[in-house]
């Protein structure tokens, strides 16, 4: 008696694994990128306080009003998570947040005058 010894799979078998395969690429491509731009926001938002703590400390040095340029990391306008753009301002003993709108491409300028006013544009 002859044994046959087939070993592999067959093409149904790899066309099913490529199709699932191809499910979860479409599943995982929103979700990378949703990710991805959350993190940019939140490196804007990281950047912007920097920002903000280095014209105050220099306003606190030698009591003139300073600005600083902070490049936008995001690819969207608007902010896609909650909170959006809010620095929260401390001053005199009180805190106050200080809302702006997110941008999708060029600067953040974070300027504050000899008054402690801050802008962020």
């Amino acid at each position: 008696m002859k044994r046959n010894n087939n070993k592999g799979f067959t093409l149904a078998e790899l066309l099913i694994v490529v199709a699932i395969i191809a499910v979860l690429v479409a599943i995982a491509i929103p979700v990378f990128t949703s990710q991805l731009e959350k993190s940019r926001e939140s490196t804007d938002m990281a950047n912007v306080r920097s920002a903000y703590a280095t014209v105050v400390t220099q306003l606190l040095e030698d009591g003139s009003g300073h600005s600083a340029t902070v490049p936008a990391q995001q690819k969207q306008v608007g902010w896609q998570t909650s909170g959006g753009g809010n620095l929260e301002l401390m001053s005199e003993g009180g805190a106050s947040n200080y809302s702006y709108s997110a941008k999708a491409s060029g600067d953040y300028t974070v300027s504050v005058d000899t008054s402690g006013n801050v802008t962020v544009n």
